[in-house]
């Protein structure tokens, strides 16, 4: 008898975070070690507790991403971007354990003494997981093998060739298909709900609408209304809304500082955190992150009239910290440390206010601070203590993706936007981005499509900063080359007259370059992309045990 073995983390037994089973019966569940064929899949807690097991692979937020993109300088440069990956002989990501899991559970599940819609459910909820799994794999290789079936370390399939991606990723939507159609829409709390998997589907459909689009591949249409239906359906729900208490100059900022999300309109699905559960080390690892945004990136934000610094009156210049501030949109002073900001409220009462940008620390190498998602709360800093929840599915992505979609089929409206991009600029006290009026930003980071989609674009890096999606969007995009911009390894300008207000300690070994804005990486200038970097190479070992499996272009 063949024995399947379960890892399941810790806290998915607490049915606060997730629920794995009903509590009566808990301590009744077979020993996860000798989970069997014959013993397993007997009733409903059976599937629930075997679907648990994939809820750690949830794309939980989490601050310190985007370190790959043009957003961010991390101190030790990206080996990706830098051109110095090489093929490796093993990659963890090349992993199809929980594919091989999930096939199982597909074709054992009705077996259960359950009903129909019951099994259907949890069928639903295994599939959102493949979809995300495979998804997680064409991005990162391209085409891959598609297993449908149970295998084992004997079957044939194993040394099978790889699949083309566009048929994968066909397969990837019949399963976001099915699990939007039998995931209920009011479950247990933490459990993934129908909402949650219109989220996902609106997610990938859009990357792959895009991709195809900009790739020259067929089918991007068809993506790309997929993205908008799914989106739509969750706009339609009425279930969701931006959080917003009307301060424009905070919210935004404390949206990303609560330790209670799950009841938050935005959170569409939320990752709790709770005291002597589970906690984690979000704030800690802000604090001390090594790294800081781009000039690159600060250059995205608009001025206060919604025109961009090239085009606007407003713009003072960034000879100074607050002058490069002053009169932008208020998101930039919530994602980025300026004058005023309470780094940290001291046990006594006092507080670490920021009067200068801290160059030349591990908090701000580039001098603009990491401050999204940090809060000042001394019992958020103790390592591994944080309470602070994050976001799996937030509500204000979905609106960026029906915007983008909309605009990319060529069909938004100036009601698409402002039941989308203009309610995010509402939250914020913005100007309202009206079609008819839109200019081209001289220094535009993506010249050559129209102007609307330039702004959707602008929009999303802003409104979503530093929560992982940045580099996929420039795959998606086919924007690699957005990376060779010097100003996306640079930091804020240091002039003699800065630098002079610095104790000589801390910014010595500072350096800047001809036009004294700091230079992270003091041996390049710029880096170089290579296209063969749209995709990761395959690894060595695989190549090795499949022979039937190409290497990637480019990576031979």
């Amino acid at each position: 008898m063949k024995t399947l073995i379960i890892r399941i983390s810790t806290f998915l037994v607490f049915p606060l975070l997730w629920q794995s089973c009903k509590p009566d019966s808990y301590l009744d569940r077979v020993p996860l070690s000798a989970i069997s064929e014959p013993t397993f899949f007997k009733n409903e807690n059976d599937l629930q507790l075997y679907a648990n097991q994939f809820y750690p692979s949830l794309p939980i937020q989490s601050f310190m991403q985007d370190n790959q993109s043009d957003d961010k300088v991390p101190n030790s440069i990206n080996t990706f971007l830098a051109g110095q990956y090489v093929v490796p002989t093993t990659d963890a990501d090349y992993d199809w354990s929980n594919i091989r899991n999930v096939n199982y559970f597909l074709h054992h599940y009705q077996n259960a003494e359950a009903s129909q819609e019951i099994k259907d459910q949890y069928a639903g909820e295994v599939r959102f997981f493949r979809a995300l799994f495979y998804w997680t794999l064409s991005k990162r290789y391209g085409d891959v093998p598609w297993y449908s079936e149970d295998l084992n370390d004997q079957s044939d399939e194993l040394y099978a060739p790889r699949t083309p991606r566009e048929t994968v990723m066909d397969s990837v939507l019949t399963d976001l298909d099915f699990a939007v159609d039998h995931i209920p829409a009011d479950v247990s709390d933490g459990r993934i709900n129908k909402f949650a998997a219109s989220a996902l589907k609106a997610r990938i459909c859009l990357w792959e609408g895009t991709r195809r689009k900009y790739f020259n591949v067929d089918g991007s249409e068809k993506y790309l209304r997929e993205a908008v239906a799914a989106a739509q359906l969750i706009m339609d729900s009425g279930k969701y809304s931006l959080y917003s208490t009307g301060d424009t100059e905070n919210d935004y900022y404390n949206l990303f500082i609560q330790q209670e999300l799950s009841g938050n309109p935005e959170a569409i699905l939320p990752m709790r955190y709770l005291q002597s559960i589970l906690m984690n080390n979000s704030d800690r690892q802000l604090g001390e992150s090594g790294t800081g945004y781009s000039k690159n990136f600060v250059q995205s934000y608009l001025c206060t009239d919604g025109l961009p610094t090239a085009l606007s009156d407003r713009y003072k210049g960034d000879d100074t910290p607050e002058n490069e501030f002053a009169n932008r949109d208020p998101r930039a002073r919530q994602t980025i440390a300026t004058k005023g900001f309470v780094f940290f409220l001291n046990s006594d009462g006092s507080q670490d206010i920021i009067n200068l940008p801290r160059i030349g620390t591990n908090a701000a190498n580039t001098g603009y601070q990491l401050v999204k998602g940090r809060s000042s709360d001394p019992n958020m800093w103790t390592a591994n203590q944080s309470t602070l929840d994050f976001f799996i599915f937030r509500y204000a992505e979905t609106l960026l993706i029906y915007a983008e979609a909309k605009a990319e089929l060529g069909e938004a409206t100036q009601t698409d936007i402002n039941i989308s991009i203009n309610l995010l600029r509402d939250r914020v006290g913005m100007p309202h981005m009206e079609i008819n009026k839109l200019q081209q930003d001289p220094n535009a980071d993506f010249p050559d499509v129209p102007v609307l989609i330039n702004e959707i674009r602008r929009e999303r890096r802003v409104e979503l900063a530093d929560e992982g999606f940045r580099f996929d969007d420039l795959l998606r995009w086919k924007a690699g080359k957005q990376i060779e911009k010097p100003e996306t390894i640079l930091g804020m300008k240091l002039t003699p007259e800065l630098r002079a207000k610095y104790p000589a300690s801390q910014v010595n070994g500072v350096v800047v370059n001809k036009n004294n804005y700091i230079r992270i990486y003091t041996n390049i200038e710029h880096r170089t992309w290579n296209d063969k970097m749209y995709l990761f190479p395959i690894p060595l070992q695989e190549l090795s045990l499949n022979t039937n499996l190409t290497q990637n272009p480019g990576w031979e």
